[in-house]
C-alpha cells in the first residue's frame, strides 16, 4: 500500500490524524523474530498468509494450547484478505482468544495490535480515533512482554509520532524507545530516527538515516525502508521539488528489494512526472507483474499513462481491471471512474 507522508503534529488537520492512525495497521505486516518456531516465522516473514493459516489450524488441532499457532491463526485471518470484513472479525476473535489463553505471550499482543489496526481502516473517524488508546496500551504490552521484539518496538514509536499529544502522541517516548536500543539494536534505532526525523520534516537528516541502513533480509525492516522511502520520495516528487534524488530512491529500492513493486512503480511516477510516457508505462508494467503489485494503483496510473499516449483500448482495459480489483484504493476509484467514462 502507498503511505502518505505523515504531516506535522502541531498544524495536522483531524482528517490527516485520522489518514495516519488508520493507517498504521497497514505498516510492518512482516515481524522479525515474531515466532520462534521457524515454520511459522518463514511464512509470516514472507507474508504466506494463506499457507500459515493452514498450519496454524493443523497445528492447533493437534494441541489447542499452542499459543504461537493461536497468534499465527489471528494474523493469517487478518491479513489473508484485508478487505473482507468477516475474516478481519475472525482474526480479532481469535487475538481475543490468544490473548485471554495466553496473557503472557507478546506474539498474542502483537496479533492483537496489527488486527485492530486494520480494522480501524473501516471505522468511522469518530471511532477509530477513540480506538487509538487500545492499539497503543496493546502494543505497550506487547514491547513489555518482549524488549527486543522490532515490531512492537517500531510500530509504538510510529505512533508516538503519529497521534497528537491530546491523544497520547509523544515525540519524547519516541525518542526514549529510540534510545533503549541504539547500542544494542542499531538498525532498530535508526529506522525509528528516520520517522522522527520525517516527523520534524528534517529531509536531509532523514534521508542520511535512510541511506545509513543496511539492506535487510527479513520482512519487517524491508516494509520500514519501503514505507520510509516512499514517504521522502513523495516529498521530492511534489511539485517536481527534487526529481533526482527521488529517483535516486527508489533505484535504490529496485536494487535491494527487487521483488517489490515499489521501487518500480515509484519510479514510474517520477518518470510521469518528467512526461517520459513510454519509459512510465514500461516501469508500471514491471510492477504489475510483482507479488505486492495489488498494494499500489498500478494499473490507474497504467490507465492514465496510455490515455496520455492516445491508446485508449490499452487505457480502458486498465481502468477496468483496476476497478474491479477488491483492493483497490478508495482514494483513486473516483478519478479512474471518470477517465474510463470519459473514453466510453
Amino acid at each position: 500500500m502507498t503511505i502518505p507522508f505523515l504531516p506535522v503534529r502541531g498544524s495536522r488537520s483531524l482528517f490527516n490524524t485520522m489518514a495516519a492512525l488508520t493507517l498504521l495497521g497497514t505498516l510492518g505486516t512482516a515481524h522479525a523474530a515474531l515466532f520462534k518456531d521457524p515454520q511459522l516465522e518463514s511464512l509470516q516473514d514472507a507474508a504466506k498468509y494463506s499457507e500459515l493459516e493452514q498450519l496454524a489450524q493443523t497445528r492447533l488441532r493437534l494441541n489447542p494450547g499452542d499459543a504461537e499457532s493461536s497468534a499465527a491463526l489471528s494474523l493469517a485471518l487478518t491479513f489473508v484478505d484485508t478487505s473482507d470484513a468477516k475474516r478481519l472479525e475472525a482474526g480479532a476473535r481469535q487475538a481475543r482468544l490468544c490473548v485471554e489463553q495466553h496473557a503472557l505471550v507478546a506474539a498474542c499482543h502483537v496479533a492483537a495490535a496489527q488486527n485492530l489496526g486494520m480494522q480501524m481502516l473501516n471505522m468511522g473517524m469518530a471511532k477509530a480515533m477513540r480506538s487509538a488508546g487500545t492499539l497503543k496500551e496493546t502494543w505497550i504490552r506487547a514491547l513489555e512482554l518482549d524488549p527486543g521484539s522490532f515490531t512492537a518496538r517500531v510500530q509504538l514509536a510510529k505512533l508516538y509520532v503519529t497521534l497528537p499529544g491530546m491523544m497520547g502522541g509523544s515525540i519524547s517516548k519516541a525518542k526514549d524507545l529510540e534510545a533503549a536500543v541504539r547500542s544494542s539494536q542499531p538498525e532498530t534505532a535508526r529506522i525509528i530516527r528516520v520517522f522522527i526525523a520525517a516527523e520534524d520534516k528534517k529531509w536531509a537528516e532523514m534521508e542520511s538515516e535512510l541511506l545509513a541502513l543496511k539492506p535487510a533480509k527479513d520482512g519487517a525492516m524491508r516494509s520500514e525502508v519501503r514505507e520510509a522511502s516512499q514517504q521522502l520520495a513523495k516529498v521530492y516528487l511534489k511539485d517536481s521539488e527534487d526529481l533526482a534524488k527521488a529517483r535516486s530512491l527508489y533505484e535504490r529500492l529496485q536494487r535491494d528489494q527487487p521483488t517489490s513493486a515499489i521501487g518500480f512503480y515509484g519510479m514510474s511516477r517520477v518518470c510521469a512526472a518528467q512526461g517520459q510516457t513510454d519509459e512510465t508505462i514500461r516501469y508500471l508494467e514491471r510492477a504489475r507483474a510483482l507479488s505486492d503489485a495489488d498494494d499500489y494503483p498500478i494499473d490507474h496510473r497504467l490507465g492514465d499513462a496510455y490515455l496520455a499516449k492516445g491508446d485508449k483500448v490499452q487505457a480502458r482495459a486498465a481502468y477496468e481491471r483496476f476497478l474491479a480489483s477488491k483492493r483497490a484504493n478508495p482514494a483513486n476509484l473516483d478519478s479512474a471512474r471518470k477517465s474510463l467514462n470519459q473514453i466510453n
